[in-house]
């Protein structure tokens, strides 16, 4: 049994009044008994607020449901849909134009155009890489990956092969070459690189000396200006370093010493309380709010073993350089966003006066908010502005928006904060949201410093919402369907029009392939191309190669062009993409289901029995995809969808569910900690989560995972305690 401490009339785990108390108080100037008399009286005006918008959420859905069901037996007229959703409030009145009035936003959110990770808060060691990818080495992240072939005897092996290497300088050297150009040769045919009358001064092979193209790249250097150790340039307000080091192991053989080149990467980084995380309780919320509270105090430390080696990971310091005027400064470390929960989930961690659990969104905001003051107010080493940049997803339509927002103020001021201190990141992730999405940064128009497209719970939401209508097409034909183009362009068209251009970030969403980096920088350039100055990568890695696309796509010019973009999105946005007429065969229908099934048990089997919220889980042809409650809550809903429509039946569903649970058994078979599913199938409860998912799928709210998963994964923790 939980034991827990009285605080008015808030039930409080011990665990968490103990970590509040003594740990995130101290040194805020805000006493406990203060923090816990303004935390319970918001939760008294916040909470029937809480519950009166959920009720909405299902009220509006059982409407959706029955207008399906009235018209089955006809072709449903579009104007008559669309004016149907209006006549509900699923889609409301759009008012006149207006610009957002944030202030004080980083330059990272606001100026700059660079990669974003998103990383659980709850590994120590992920939260520190993540937020030290500022900066990564080009030369480690081509040679680490498929970016490079390994054609020609290039391979990848545990020594190092110079023929590989040799692949990576010369892809390195173009990269400067295009980027960087010099007036007279290649970056190839360097020799030396010096600093002569603050300009970057490079001499040849043959002894000819050229400058840089566009000289006001050259920003500053370290070590000696007539042999540098590190140079200091920038383009479209990105940079990167060019180290050298004529001793060094790459060095040694540069005609030019240089060493590697750093690239500025991760720009900011989400640091993650919600879908990459397993938080149930008391225990696991304190694993985030410590990790949070080291990151905001710069003093997370986490020691781990690499290569029989003891390896202690800091967050980086900051870097200077040396220019004519004086000391040049940057970040070594990203700029951080919290994510908090949605409005949907609640708690034990604290019961209210009545023996309910509180709504956990209430709790993140109030207690990351507390945490960030050690930023902000003292240690001041993540945001140079004094603000707070809370994520909040899975928010459906303007009134929800709004109340996050409410939520902030209240927060605010009983933390004594200033007003609009606390930011929000809109995630364009509900269909409610896309339709209203003018409308719900209306409402955080003082606050908004981010909209980003979620296609993964989008997707989910999207199959949710259609759920009586008819079969959904297969899973992997609604990347192509004609909703998803249309909502990516609405939300970069919504967001120009509403100012956030220099004010805020417009974000696109994850690369989903950790190991196909090759691909990645084929295709996820059209983050940039579409007008977003950010979009999600999986790993520091990912991060630096994805940043070379912002040095060869200007954003900000994009977002010029884009801004006279007149296009009505609407009617698009709504093309429900269910399928007419299908005519699967058993043998498509049975892949699909495979693939769904595979996709669901590899997740929920490490969340439910590890309590692992995101992990890389190898797909049916053991490619490995960043899998979170996202992509669980399309595979689950999608099956739903197929199990209610009949294009198979539940024992075909369960025999599926039993078949690749043993594959993902054998998947798992080298991981000490797994609990194999197939042994007994009756008495994993992960395998009985991954079932219900689907099975409770069309009743669960807005189709989300969560319920099961938190019921689950408490009933397993409690078996083991």
């Amino acid at each position: 049994m939980t034991k827990r401490l009285r605080r008015g009339n808030l039930q409080v785990s011990e665990t968490l009044a103990n970590f509040i108390e003594n740990e995130a108080l101290t040194d805020t100037k805000i006493s406990s008994d203060m923090f816990w008399e303004k935390f319970e009286t918001i939760l008294n005006q916040f909470v029937p607020r809480n519950r009166e918008l959920l009720q909405i959420r299902s009220k509006i859905k059982s409407k959706i449901d029955k207008f399906y069901l009235e018209n089955s037996s006809k072709d449903i007229d579009h104007e008559e849909y669309i004016n149907f959703l209006k006549k509900i409030n699923y889609i409301v009145p759009e008012g006149e134009n207006f610009k957002i009035k944030t202030k004080n936003v980083d330059d990272e959110l606001a100026l700059k155009a660079g990669p974003q990770l998103v990383v659980p808060v709850t590994n120590a060691r992920y939260a520190l890489n993540a937020a030290n990818a500022r900066w990564g080495s080009l030369y480690d992240a081509l040679y680490g990956t498929d970016a490079i072939s390994e054609n020609d005897n290039a391979e990848r092996s545990t020594s190092y092969n110079p023929i590989r290497g040799n692949k990576v300088i010369s892809y390195a050297k173009e990269f400067l070459d295009k980027n960087f150009p010099l007036q007279n040769f290649s970056h190839k045919d360097v020799n030396s690189y010096k600093i002569d009358d603050d300009s970057l001064l490079v001499e040849s092979l043959n002894g000819t000396n050229s400058y840089l193209k566009i000289k006001s790249q050259y920003i500053g250097y370290q070590g000696d200006a007539k042999n540098p150790s590190c140079i200091l340039l920038k383009n479209n307000n990105l940079h990167i370093e060019i180290l050298v080091n004529k001793e060094g192991n790459i060095g040694a053989g540069d005609n030019a010493g240089v060493d590697d080149i750093i690239i500025e990467s991760a720009l900011t980084t989400i640091q993650d309380c919600e879908d990459s995380v397993a938080t149930v309780d008391a225990d696991d919320k304190v694993l985030a709010y410590r990790n949070w509270l080291g990151l905001m105090k710069g003093n997370l430390e986490d020691t781990f073993e690499k290569n029989g080696k003891t390896i202690t990971r800091k967050l980086n310091p900051d870097k200077t350089y040396i220019t004519s005027s004086g000391e040049y400064k940057l970040s070594g470390r990203s700029v951080m966003l919290i994510r908090n929960v949605g409005h949907l989930m609640t708690n034990p961690a604290i019961l209210l006066k009545n023996g309910e659990e509180i709504p956990e969104g209430i709790m993140d905001a109030m207690i990351t908010s507390l945490i960030a003051i050690h930023d902000i107010k003292i240690h001041k080493m993540n945001s140079r502005t004094g603000s707070v940049y809370i994520v909040k997803p899975k928010m459906h339509g303007p009134e929800e928006v709004k109340f996050a927002c409410d939520i902030f103020g209240a927060v605010e001021d009983a933390l004594q904060l200033e007003r609009n201190t606390l930011k929000i990141g809109i995630m364009d992730e509900e269909r409610r949201t896309t339709v209203n999405l003018k409308e719900c940064i209306r409402m955080a128009s003082e606050r908004t410093v981010f909209i980003n497209t979620g296609f993964l719970d989008r997707t989910g939401d999207e199959i949710h919402t259609a759920m009586e209508m008819g079969p959904i097409i297969p899973k992997g034909e609604i990347k192509n369907a004609k909703w998803i183009s249309a909502y990516e362009n609405n939300n970069v068209k919504i967001g120009l029009e509403c100012g956030l251009s220099g004010k805020a970030q417009i974000g696109k969403g994850m690369w989903a392939m950790p190991d196909l980096m090759h691909e990645m920088l084929q295709q996820k350039i059209n983050h940039p191309k579409s007008g977003a100055n950010t979009a999600w990568v999986p790993s520091p890695t990912a991060a630096t190669l994805h940043a070379l696309h912002y040095h060869e796509i200007n954003v900000f010019d994009i977002q010029k062009d884009k801004s006279n973009d007149n296009n009505n999105y609407l009617n698009d946005i709504l093309s429900v993409p269910v399928s007419k007429g299908h005519n699967w065969s058993h043998e498509e229908i049975q892949k699909e289901m495979d693939n769904n099934a595979q996709g669901i048990l590899g997740y929920v089997v490490r969340w439910i029995d590890q309590g692992v919220g995101c992990s890389k889980v190898p797909d049916i042809n053991n490619i490995g995809l960043m899998e979170d409650r996202a992509t669980c809550r399309i595979s689950s809903q999608h099956l739903c969808n197929w199990l209610k429509h009949g294009i198979f039946t539940k024992n075909q569903l369960v025999d599926t569910m039993k078949k690749m649970a043993k594959v993902v058994d054998e998947q798992n078979k080298n991981d000490k900690n797994y609990i194999p599913m197939s042994k007994n199938f009756d008495k994993s409860i992960a395998f009985k989560a991954s079932v219900d998912l689907v099975l409770e799928g069309d009743v669960s709210p807005s189709g989300y995972t969560e319920p099961i998963l938190h019921k689950s994964r408490l009933e397993l923790k409690s078996m083991l305690d």
